[in-house]
């Protein structure tokens, strides 16, 4: 075990670490299968219980790949749309930016800040903000809000799981993991039910919305 340690801290131990990060969280930002979550709380894990890589200098380049790449799926809702690669096509992904379409006329910022923590979620609203000519000069501040909020979220998760493991770097790596799944697993399941009740308001306000009314009244004054 000391030796898998050891070796596990050595390759972590290099400046590379820091740019591996920043593409992997800024290539997660629109290729959602690369879950950046999971590696940010995981080195920030290593980082509490061992010293290496740097806290505060993974949560500044995980905000900075985060803040990048939700400006570039930005950009590329925004030349491409939503419906260009086959991964999009996936009811899940549809029902995703449908809402986000929606929800992004109401409450833009509430919707950047918490769709950040899901991985569909954010490309879903990110994307679909440019796609839907949201004004990049409100994205832009959302974004770099977003990114931060969520960065350091991630290391406080990870961090909070190097302190309960301290002395066994590959336990606090694991538990940190465990944590951001489960977190990430409780969201999605959260925002999946509020959007379903929304949809659920939505259609009985259709239902009873006083276009249906005028035949009664017009019986009533008859």
């Amino acid at each position: 075990m000391d030796g898998v340690n050891e070796l596990v801290l050595a390759s972590v131990s290099g400046p590379w670490v820091y740019l591996a990060v920043f593409a992997w969280v800024l290539i997660d930002a629109f290729f959602p299968p690369l879950p950046s979550d999971v590696v940010v709380v995981a080195l920030t894990a290593l980082s509490i219980s061992t010293g290496v890589p740097h806290t505060w200098a993974l949560a500044l380049v995980a905000a900075l790949g985060a803040i990048a790449g939700d400006n570039i799926s930005y950009e590329i809702g925004r030349r491409i749309g939503v419906e260009r690669w086959r991964w999009m096509a996936g009811r899940r992904v549809q029902r995703a930016i449908e809402s986000a379409r929606t929800s992004l006329l109401r409450r833009p910022v509430v919707l950047m800040l918490t769709s950040r923590y899901i991985p569909i979620g954010r490309v879903a609203v990110t994307m679909s903000a440019g796609a839907t000519g949201f004004p990049r000069r409100r994205f832009v501040p959302l974004s770099i809000l977003a990114g931060t909020t969520w960065s350091a979220y991630m290391v406080g998760v990870g961090a909070l799981a190097g302190t309960w493991s301290q002395d066994n770097p590959l336990l606090s790596v694991g538990l940190a993991i465990t944590i951001a799944i489960v977190a990430g697993v409780l969201l999605d399941r959260t925002f999946a039910h509020s959007a379903k009740q929304r949809d659920l308001r939505r259609v009985s306000s259709r239902v009873e919305s006083p276009a249906d009314s005028p035949p009664e009244r017009a019986m009533s004054t008859s």
